[in-house]
């Protein structure tokens, strides 16, 4: 059994693009999908593919573990950069399909079979405009108590919004104390039984991270997200170490060796591993190991397209340290069209079953994803009052 070529398809879907990734073998109808969706890298993922594919055609596709060493350790440079983890990843996903199908199961039973009947589902609220924070305060804590409120009526038990203002290094008590009527407005709306996170977007300095954490910790946060870089492990450290909220980060960290030392100094209780940026399943599954090792939780970030849904999943399946799903279900409108999952949503509470088709359980509908061509996103530009450049 070869493989015969891989390919990429883009899809313009509103914030994003989805690339799909296809891996095709010489046995008669036997492909898998992946995913590699990076925002604002689009042409650098597809390019970093078609990098990677000389390594790859004619190879065994059932060699999982060699074919990810050879994309991780040849051509020289090493994987550690988000652009080749990314394209790395969006292949591992497909081959892990593939064997899915070629066993007949799941990917999740390929990994010892599910260790839970469902996996909890959460959306996210959105928030994080500056200008709605300070020029209509009361009317933006208002509105993230609505959309919270509707959430909950949608069936979700559980959600996250960008509920703190980008902040300059250091300022004073107004940022903060948007933040606090932000998560009181949500918390009031909502009660005690809901889950509620808040994410700052790694946007704030190691101080006013601290900061947020302190004044946000009488809302009992499920989590709280990346309150600074990072790369600044200490302060995250110290951070995790100041409040009892569980601190969340690890979606822009790409391999184990971060991951380690992340881990090493008790940076976070929540790992939020990218499947698709940290080289696909193969590399997640040693990251949760360490994990596991350090009892840090896992909640994988994924707000791209379907088949990163689906990978996510089935992770989730599979891992005793898996806590929840973030999930986009009102990104387009044209979502269903594109792909045909193996899942099924309970939307009463927002729960899913296991998927019961080999691989991924997903089928790419390659006409639907021809209709949304690559677009390129809208930049998303962040400064502070001063003109001075902030994090988006």
């Amino acid at each position: 059994m070869k493989i015969t070529e891989i390919e990429t398809l883009v899809c313009h879907a509103r914030m994003r693009n989805w690339i799909f990734v296809k891996v095709v073998t010489d046995q008669p109808g036997l492909i898998g999908w992946g995913e590699a969706t990076l925002e604002w890298h689009t042409r650098g993922v597809t390019g970093a593919i078609e990098d990677l594919k000389p390594l790859l055609i004619g190879e065994d596709p059932r060699r999982i573990e060699h074919l990810w060493q050879m994309m991780w350790r040849q051509h020289f440079w090493h994987g550690s950069g988000v652009t080749r983890s990314t394209a790395i990843a969006g292949i591992d996903l497909a081959l892990w399909d593939i064997a899915g199908k070629i066993h007949g199961v799941p990917c999740h039973e390929l990994w010892g079979g599910r260790v839970r009947d469902f996996v909890r589902l959460y959306c996210h609220l959105g928030g994080g405009n500056l200008e709605q924070f300070y020029e209509t305060p009361v009317d933006h804590a208002k509105q993230f108590g609505e959309l919270a409120q509707a959430a909950v009526e949608d069936g979700f038990s559980a959600f996250k919004s960008m509920a703190v203002p980008p902040t300059m290094p250091i300022e004073g008590a107004k940022p903060v104390r948007a933040a606090e009527a932000c998560v009181s407005a949500m918390r009031e709306a909502v009660g005690e039984e809901i889950d509620i996170m808040v994410d700052c977007h790694a946007r704030p300095s190691p101080a006013m991270g601290m900061r947020f954490a302190k004044a946000l910790e009488p809302f009992e946060l499920y989590f709280f997200e990346e309150p600074c870089w990072p790369e600044n492990l200490e302060s995250l450290a110290a951070i995790n170490a100041a409040v009892s909220t569980p601190i969340a980060t690890g979606e822009r960290l790409t391999h184990l060796a971060a991951f380690r030392d992340l881990f090493e100094v008790r940076g976070c209780e929540i790992c939020q591993l990218d499947l698709t940026h940290c080289g696909g399943f193969t590399e997640a599954r040693r990251i949760a190991a360490l994990a596991d090792v350090h009892r840090i939780a896992l909640a994988p970030h994924n707000p791209q397209g379907p088949v990163s849904t689906a990978a996510s999943l089935e992770f989730g399946f599979s891992q005793p340290g898996y806590i929840i799903c973030e999930s986009v279900h009102n990104d387009v409108p044209w979502r269903d069209d594109v792909v045909q999952e193996g899942f099924s949503v309970d939307q009463s509470n927002r729960t899913v079953t296991p998927n019961q088709k080999p691989g991924l359980g997903v089928e790419i509908n390659e006409d639907e994803v021809r209709k949304h061509p690559f677009e390129q996103e809208i930049p998303q530009r962040v400064f502070y009052e001063d003109g001075a450049v902030g994090d988006w």
